[in-house]
């Protein structure tokens, strides 16, 4: 029997199943099996009939888009869906009013078979919302229970950043932290402020001081701003990201404060500017981890159980960090 004659109710009598199954079986991303699917493909090529291979659309949240890492992680998504002949369908979440234009219209647009949500969180109402959709979601970063993530260990990052340090001899060691009240990044913050305790317990040190920024160069420059207004200055900075770190690096060494003669600062991520700041980092495989979660909501849509991924990060020692001058 060629694909011509062969229909759905042949391929329904050949695997056992309701043509309805059959129906679904033959999409990606439709609630059947793997078992189900298979056998239903099976009898549908034994039969010569050819399964057509629909592009997908593929939703990817992220709320910087333009930023470093955000960019990173989209572009290992767009090159995976891209060879695979599927579109990247990009909305920045960042944007409160966008967000909640998101949020309200996906439920009845029904137009993406997927989504990809880059390091940022989601309340209730919007879990609601994406539960209602009935279609695979993947986390790159941040924290989303329930469904499959693709990341790293931040606080395992962030105590090799602090152990560093504490390994120079630094006894003082400040942080440059993210923003706490911003929810989207919440985990994020929590899991590597906690790294940053957790070395300085362990070497019996009392935490250093604490400035709560943003996550880009501006908000590092005035965090600096900060610590050299304070009456005993820190002899080593561990900042959250690397955005961060260079804007320390900046209003230190406008200050006339000699890094890491006076203090040393590391960062964290890989950022693209870090060698040009020759700042010392914990770098983490963002574009890689993009790749993978492209690849997972890929295995989801064909009714395959992809693990969550948990990638290693590497420190990378430049010329930010020494033992301290006495």
């Amino acid at each position: 029997m060629d694909q011509r004659s062969a229909g759905v109710r042949d391929i329904a009598r050949h695997a056992g199943v309701s043509p309805a199954t059959v129906s679904r079986a033959l999409r990606d991303g439709t609630p059947v099996s793997a078992g189900t699917r298979e056998r239903v493909r099976r009898a549908a090529a034994s039969l010569g009939y050819s399964v057509p291979v629909r592009a997908l659309t593929v939703a990817v949240l992220a709320r910087f888009p333009g930023r470093w890492f955000f960019a990173e992680a989209i572009g290992g998504v767009e090159r995976v869906l891209s060879a695979a002949g599927h579109a990247t369908q990009l909305h920045n979440v960042g944007d409160p009013v966008a967000r909640a234009h998101f949020f309200t219209t996906l439920p009845v647009r029904g137009r993406v078979d997927g989504l990809i949500v880059v390091a940022s969180a989601i309340d209730d109402d919007e879990r609601v919302a994406l539960d209602a959709l009935g279609i695979p979601v993947v986390a790159v970063g941040g924290a989303m229970p329930g469904r499959r993530r693709i990341g790293i260990d931040d606080r395992a990052g962030a105590r090799a950043a602090v152990r560093h340090l504490v390994g120079l001899g630094h006894t003082g060691v400040a942080l440059v932290s993210f923003d706490p009240d911003e929810a989207c990044g919440r985990a994020t913050t929590r899991d590597r402020r906690a790294g940053w305790a957790d070395a300085l317990t362990e070497a019996g040190l009392e935490p250093g001081p604490v400035c709560e920024a943003g996550s880009d160069v501006e908000a590092g420059a005035a965090a600096a701003g900060e610590l050299l207004s304070l009456p005993r200055r820190p002899t080593a900075v561990f900042a959250m990201s690397d955005e961060l770190g260079v804007g320390v690096l900046g209003t230190l060494r406008r200050a006339g404060v000699r890094v890491p003669g006076q203090v040393s600062v590391i960062g964290f991520d890989g950022h693209e500017m870090a060698p040009v700041a020759d700042l010392t980092t914990i770098a983490q495989p963002v574009r890689r981890q993009g790749e993978l979660a492209a690849e997972a909501l890929l295995a989801l849509l064909a009714g395959d159980e992809p693990e969550s991924v948990e990638l290693p990060t590497r420190l990378v020692v430049r010329g930010t960090t020494a033992p301290p001058s006495h």
